[in-house]
């Protein structure tokens, strides 16, 4: 069997010292180096040139008067950039569901604002736009974060794409 080994008696703590009395140190602040005083330069201008003579020409014999033309119509001002691009048409049979309002890169998902039909997931959609062009499957749609199976116009939702959407792409559904 084994001996055990007694344990060492614990040192009695003492009580803290008062600590020493310092001597008060006077702090002496240092005082900011004057600035000296910018000396700036006069800028000499330039001498103006006299404005040249106009010059005198023989007066001309009086034009012809021509029959009046037809008064140019005025330009309308330019206005804010359409809401959709114009896309290429959509092949026959599609209907035009909405409107690519953002995409996400990071996620591959699309914001379509649904501005004239129903969508379901298992539909075949068509995105159109400058650059892009596919089909596919909706697969998964989303309204503020929640799974739904259908959206109805006047909701915009998330929808997983499977290329890049642009901004104003059209959305079209593909007959069954």
């Amino acid at each position: 069997m084994a001996t055990r080994k007694k344990a060492k008696a614990k040192r009695k703590s003492k009580p803290a010292k008062r600590p020493l009395a310092r001597k008060k140190v006077r702090t002496v602040r240092k005082t900011a180096a004057k600035k000296k005083p910018v000396v700036r330069r006069a800028v000499k201008k330039k001498a103006k040139k006299p404005a040249p003579k106009p010059v005198r020409r023989p007066a001309k014999a009086a034009k012809p008067v021509r029959p009046a033309k037809q008064a140019k119509q005025a330009k309308p001002a330019k206005q804010a950039a359409p809401v959709a691009a114009p896309a290429p048409a959509p092949l026959a049979g599609e209907q035009r569901v909405g409107i690519v309002t953002h995409y996400y890169g990071h996620l591959s998902v699309a914001a379509v604002t649904i501005d004239t039909l129903l969508l379901r997931v298992g539909d075949t959609i068509h995105v159109v736009g400058h650059t892009s062009d596919f089909r596919q499957r909706v697969e998964s749609m989303q309204i503020e974060h929640d799974s739904v199976s259908e959206a109805l116009p006047g909701q915009e939702i998330g929808l997983k794409v499977t290329e890049h959407a642009r901004e104003r792409d059209v959305v079209y559904k593909v007959p069954a």
